[in-house]
């Protein structure tokens, strides 16, 4: 069972709804930021919210943000949630790089066929092998570190920013690093 969400991070605010709705009722595009789970949150009757500004969504009273309308579906992410979304993931995998250089050090088969390297953009069997050939030497100390190690390899940074961002829209049967 997932925790729920206490805060939320805003990626975007509209004051006026969604421009092809009848409703005009301001509603914010956020993401959680203990699961970075997507939701459309209804703010406080004269609330303005600000891009980039983290709001109390837990149990009890909360300041600036009525109710949560639920999960945000795919189709109605704007463009600067887009946009937001990958500034937002890259502060996350920067703040706890130790996590994502966990995830390398750890990393496992899946089944006989496929590793969770391999669910990585562009990482394929040759990455996967040349990885676990130098994990089996000595533990990754950082992402970079992993770079210098495993010749050929795509960015890490860039690869976990792009497989998280396919997990948080559910384009994904596995998950590696959301819950």
């Amino acid at each position: 069972m997932t925790e729920k969400e206490e805060h939320a991070i805003v990626l975007d605010y509209l004051p006026y709804g969604y421009p092809l709705e009848k409703k005009m009722m301001p509603i914010a595009q956020a993401i959680g930021v203990k699961n970075f789970t997507l939701l459309q949150l209804i703010p406080r009757r004269g609330v303005k919210l600000d891009v980039n500004e983290k709001v109390y969504i837990g149990e009890g009273k909360r300041d600036k943000i009525y109710y949560i309308l639920g999960r945000l579906p795919e189709d109605k992410i704007t463009e600067t949630t887009r946009n937001q979304l990958n500034e937002f993931i890259q502060n996350q995998i920067e703040e706890d790089e130790t996590k994502f250089v966990d995830f390398f050090n750890k990393a496992e088969a899946i089944n006989t066929r496929l590793h969770q390297f391999e669910l990585l953009p562009g990482f394929g069997k040759k990455h996967t092998e040349a990885i676990l050939e130098e994990r089996n030497k000595s533990l990754f100390e950082s992402l970079d570190d992993l770079k210098k190690r495993v010749s050929n390899l795509p960015d890490p940074k860039k690869a976990i920013e792009k497989r998280i961002i396919e997990e948080i829209t559910g384009k994904e049967k596995y998950v590696l690093f959301i819950n």
